[in-house]
């Protein structure tokens, strides 16, 4: 039996899309073993968001050749759609298949010879990650018609597209049966869902609440233009959707979103926020936001750091902008230095930081519904509460995998909720 190992960088949709081939190649014979162990295959799931992903690519195929010099090295995924001569330029690089090529690996593994084209732009394969007894990653739409200044996602992986509701919940059925008691809802536009097959996101998520087996579900992202009243109103009255959602901001400038070519205004923004802590005042608002994107000044980055300050976001993903090539941002010119962006990032971060603790001491003394999980460390087992609060409970083995009525007692040192264990649900 040949064994391979999988290194996957990036998203959770390239994690949950790992999981899948993971699986299918496991039914053609092939032994999974750990990256950092000597196998005969090597396969690098690739990102190319930032420069940093791309290095990491290179650094873990140098890793596989240095760890095996007579395996087989493929490079799978996004890196290969956008810097394929790179990557052949790479010694022990045996193969690359790019986004619309990836599914075919356990076919090529079984036979070599096997080369059937694939039709880019209207392919879908549904995906999830396994492994995790608590919660699974679920892919449900993949690549992006936004085409955003800064991003390269559309070229690397197509134009949206999605399987249809029953499609998907066939799947979904897939997952209840693993024992997940949550699934979070991915995807690269997740709120562009059902586009080409006249369907709507919202009932895919009616029909997956009707579902037996999945008792949380949560949204990994979701763009302000498609999160619509209906789809907060439905979150605010369900019980498996939590309230905990993530709207991308990028910037807080209204001048450097109209460049960054996004789909909404600030006060688009302001709106879903207002929406949603109207109906759920507790809910968690993330966000993601760009540092130093080609032309900002220091006027706009401190109008972006007072919007955020006044708003509703409990925390933010912050990245640092990367130049990217065939993209309209690296036409613009005008970089920000290094050191400013840097600079600027970490202003971000402190910024995130300041809301998240907010955030956290606004919800002290709440009861509320935790998904323990398996993690045990010192004595004490995590989780995490509707709204994304982390918690710790002291070791029990039934509280895993369990969902528990907590009250939000005190802040620990790690940054952890110290509860009062109610009752399990």
């Amino acid at each position: 039996m040949k064994t391979i190992a999988f290194h996957t960088l990036g998203c959770k949709m390239n994690f949950a899309e790992t999981s899948t081939l993971t699986r299918q190649v496991a039914a053609k014979g092939f032994e999974g073993i750990a990256f950092n162990e000597k196998a005969d295959i090597y396969v690098v799931h690739s990102c190319i968001v930032t420069g940093a992903a791309e290095r990491k690519c290179i650094a873990a195929i140098r890793q596989a050749r240095k760890r095996n010099p007579e395996a087989r090295i493929i490079v799978i995924g996004c890196m290969p759609e956008i810097s394929p001569t790179r990557l052949l330029q790479e010694e022990g690089v045996d193969l690359i298949l790019g986004n619309k090529d990836k599914y075919r690996l356990p076919d090529i593994l079984e036979n070599e010879n096997f080369r059937e084209e694939a039709d880019a732009e209207n392919i879908f394969v549904p995906s999830w990650s396994s492994g995790d007894r608590t919660r699974t990653f679920f892919k449900v739409q993949d690549g992006c018609d936004y085409f955003c200044a800064y991003c390269t996602i559309p070229l690397a992986r197509g134009r949206s597209r999605s399987n249809t509701i029953a499609e998907t919940i066939e799947t979904a059925r897939e997952i209840a049966l693993s024992g997940a008691k949550e699934v979070v809802l991915t995807g690269i536009n997740l709120g562009d869902f059902g586009k080409r097959n006249n369907e709507k996101f919202i009932d895919l998520l009616k029909a997956l609440e009707d579902l037996r087996g999945i008792d949380r579900i949560r949204l990994s992202s979701i763009e302000p233009d498609l999160l619509n009243d209906d789809i907060i109103r439905l979150v605010a009255q369900s019980k498996k959707l939590m309230p905990h959602l993530h709207i991308p901001l990028q910037s807080g400038s209204a001048r450097i979103l109209s460049q960054m070519k996004r789909r909404y205004t600030k006060e688009l923004f302001t709106e879903r926020m207002r929406a949603i802590k109207e109906l759920m005042p507790h809910a968690c608002i993330a966000t993601d936001v760009i540092a130093g994107f080609p032309g900002e000044t220091e006027e706009e980055f401190n109008e972006e750091m007072d919007f955020i300050s006044g708003s509703e976001i409990s925390y933010m993903h912050v990245f640092t902008y990367s130049k990217r090539n065939n993209t309209k941002a690296s036409e613009l010119g005008d970089e920000v230095h290094g050191t400013v962006k840097k600079e600027r990032s970490r202003l971000l971060h402190e910024l995130s930081e300041t809301k998240k603790d907010y955030f956290y001491l606004q919800n002290k003394g709440r009861e509320c519904n935790a998904l323990i999980e398996s993690d045990r460390h010192q004595g004490f087992l995590y989780g995490f509460t509707d709204n994304y609060i982390k918690v710790r409970v002291p070791f029990q083995n039934e509280s895993v995998n369990s969902i528990v009525r907590v009250k939000l007692l005190e802040l620990a040192d790690d940054g952890c909720y110290e509860v009062a264990m109610c009752y399990g649900l």
